[in-house]
């Protein structure tokens, strides 16, 4: 059995439980990036309350009822790229199944049973992560990625996106990429951190109902201005 395989996070686990389980996935992941399971381990170990405190506010408007009883899914068996294609050019779907096929990336995939609305969230937020690059126009590159880490801290203020986003500062900190100097990289990082925080919280969009509608008119709905 794989490490992976033995990653499990208790039912109403104390702190001390779910920190051990996080260091436990990021071994998983310092091998294997892009392990889902432990990818989506480490985020739900960390974001219990964050994802308790989303799902009370859905429970008390219908939408965000609905959302939480119907819990649609971006995973990639869901997902008919071909088809999201042949979409309009400027639309979600095109943009998205193009995204995929530029990047030479695949839709996420996991195999974790949902037991909780906590945990679906959990997963919503692992699935959106793609679409967010699309919607927000941050890049994939490590400068991009950063950004989008900024964003989501600031829209959501989960505590696995302040962790990958201080490690990843560091690097960038010693290390600049693409370049991008520190202080240019730091000014980016606060600015989508103070677009994340002025925008509506995404988690609970249904993005699998707006596939046809043009990216321009989701990302003025759904995302502050990018000023830097």
């Amino acid at each position: 059995m794989s490490a992976s395989q033995t990653l499990s996070l208790p039912d109403n686990a104390p702190l001390f439980t779910r920190l051990r389980v996080a260091s436990q996935c990021l071994k998983v992941l310092k091998h294997d990036a892009g392990n889902p399971t432990a990818g989506q381990t480490f985020n739900l170990s960390l974001n219990v309350n964050v994802y308790a405190s989303i799902a009370q506010r859905l429970q008390r408007g219908e939408e965000g009822r609905r959302l939480l009883s119907k819990r649609p899914s971006l995973q990639g068996k869901e997902l008919d790229l071909a088809a999201l294609e042949r979409l309009p050019e400027g639309s979600l779907g095109h943009q998205f199944a193009r995204y995929f096929r530029d990047n030479k990336i695949f839709p996420f995939e996991t195999t974790l049973e949902l037991k909780s609305d906590i945990e679906y969230l959990s997963k919503r937020y692992r699935e959106t992560h793609d679409l967010l690059h699309v919607l927000t126009g941050y890049g994939t590159d490590v400068v991009g990625e950063m950004e989008l880490q900024a964003y989501c801290l600031g829209n959501l203020g989960l505590r696995t996106t302040m962790f990958v986003l201080l490690n990843g500062t560091l690097g960038l900190i010693k290390e600049p990429q693409s370049g991008v100097g520190r202080s240019e990289y730091l000014r980016r990082a606060w600015a989508a951190y103070r677009r994340g925080r002025a925008s509506p919280q995404f988690l609970d969009f249904w993005f699998e109902e707006h596939w046809e509608t043009p990216v321009a008119t989701l990302r003025a709905r759904l995302c502050a201005p990018a000023n830097g």
